[in-house]
């Protein structure tokens, strides 16, 4: 595996490896990798020549100052789960690299609805922290294919309405959920959780798990609300949301006709941490 920190060098092997037809697969991560990100890897390697991944804690995307300073930082080992899982090329830029005009005055972006919803709604200016860092990377690295995890089930829609408004788009692959034994979704925070506080995460899950199999058409208030429950009585301390939403919209339903695709979402705090899930109902 290659290390890059400089965007000009890198720019220019991976022109130079698309100019000799092979294709390129981009997983973007903020380290603190785990298994969930090895799969997006894996799925990278059997479409493309190619795999690229990038570390970057991204500033912008965080509103709380204390949740970035906290982020988990495990650059050397890393370093050896993408080199053993087979990972060609890294890339670790600088914030310089990233904004070499600082982080000031930075473009926003037109994302509809979308984002003031849900994950937008508590972290105002989040989804716009992402669109700038993943336009600068995919411009730098114009890869032919996108590998994305389904656990940020509305940061893949953000992403994708980002994609579709620049001038090179990459085909964009949303690779399913990894998760522990317990069902708890794999995760860099889950690093800040206790022994105890991982056990209990799996509430998370189950509370999803528990909406799927009670769905049912009609009012949805009782049911959410015996999920919602399931958290609390887990030891989960604020529950942000715990909703069913329109999965092409995310709009938020108290009342399911039967047919709509829907899609249950959740962020909740357990222990200072903020861990988020969503599941497919139907």
């Amino acid at each position: 595996m290659i290390l890059y920190q400089s965007s000009f060098d890198l720019n220019k092997k991976l022109r130079s490896l698309q100019g000799n037809g092979l294709s390129i697969g981009f997983v973007p991560t903020m380290g603190a990798l785990h298994e969930g990100h090895i799969a997006l890897i894996n799925h990278s390697k059997l479409k493309n020549n190619i795999t690229i991944a990038s570390i970057f804690v991204n500033p912008t995307q965080f509103n709380d100052p204390q949740d970035f300073a906290k982020y988990p930082a495990t650059l050397e080992a890393d370093i050896i789960k993408l080199s053993l899982a087979g990972c060609d090329l890294l890339f670790l830029p600088n914030i310089q690299e990233i904004y070499p005009n600082g982080t000031g005055n930075l473009p926003l972006y037109e994302l509809g609805a979308i984002e003031n919803l849900l994950e937008g709604f508590y972290r105002p200016g989040h989804f716009q922290g992402v669109c700038q860092v993943m336009e600068r990377l995919l411009g730098i690295i114009q890869p032919n294919r996108l590998f994305l995890g389904q656990k940020d089930f509305q940061q893949c829609m953000v992403i994708s309405k980002l994609n579709e408004q620049l001038p090179n788009r990459a085909i964009i692959e949303i690779v399913p959920t990894v998760r522990e034994k317990s069902g708890l979704a794999m995760s860099s925070r889950n690093k800040r959780l206790s022994e105890e506080g991982l056990k209990n995460a799996a509430a998370i899950y189950q509370s999803l798990n528990f909406l799927k199999n009670k769905l049912a058409p009609g009012k949805l208030t009782d049911l959410l609300e015996t999920a919602g429950k399931m958290l609390t009585d887990a030891g989960f301390e604020k529950i942000d949301y715990l909703v069913i939403a329109d999965r092409a919209s995310l709009s938020v339903l108290t009342h399911w006709d039967g047919k709509t695709p829907v899609t249950a979402i959740c962020a909740a705090f357990l222990g200072g941490v903020r861990l988020i899930d969503n599941l497919a109902l139907n």
